[in-house]
């Protein structure tokens, strides 16, 4: 079977697109919406990040942690945020590879913003049965692409409540 290696998930969200983008801008507050992402630690505070930022997310799945390191890659306030994963570990991010791309997208609607977020697998040099095989172990049987459809979608229904509950 072919790896999928990128997929993508959009929702309305009744807030402007500069208001989504200060929130998800923030590393730190990603473990608000995200079911498996705990925040992160962020050098700086609560700002919205800027292109270059290193930040250590930290993030569960069960009773299984770990931590990542992440690289700011695109801040366009209003526009796009998006960071790739670059190290992994337990409690240290000490396994250095290419592992994914996260980007978000917010697009003007009218009053409203089109929030989409991308995931990308970044294991290009994997070949696929062992991908295949090692993300069936880690998602409980499904390849990573189908299991991050899941998080994504709760990802973005939770953002969507929490914006539009606050208004």
């Amino acid at each position: 079977m072919p790896r999928t290696f990128t997929v993508s998930r959009s929702i309305l969200v009744e807030a402007s697109p500069q208001s989504v983008y200060e929130q998800v801008s923030q590393p730190a507050l990603m473990g608000r919406w995200s079911p498996e992402n705990l925040g992160a630690t962020v050098p700086g505070g609560e700002e919205p990040a800027a292109v270059g930022l290193v930040f250590e997310g930290h993030n569960k799945r069960g009773a299984f942690r770990w931590t990542t390191r992440c690289t700011v890659t695109e801040a366009d306030p209003g526009k796009r945020f998006a960071f790739r994963v670059h190290a992994i570990g337990l409690k240290r991010p000490r396994l250095r590879a290419p592992i994914a791309t996260w980007e978000y997208r917010f697009e003007d609607k009218g009053g409203a913003t089109k929030v989409t977020e991308t995931w990308t697998d970044d294991r290009r040099s994997w070949p696929a049965f062992v991908a295949n095989a090692f993300d069936r172990v880690a998602t409980g049987g499904k390849t990573f692409a189908a299991f991050q459809v899941g998080n994504i979608d709760r990802t973005l229904k939770n953002l969507k409540r929490e914006f539009e509950t606050a208004r």
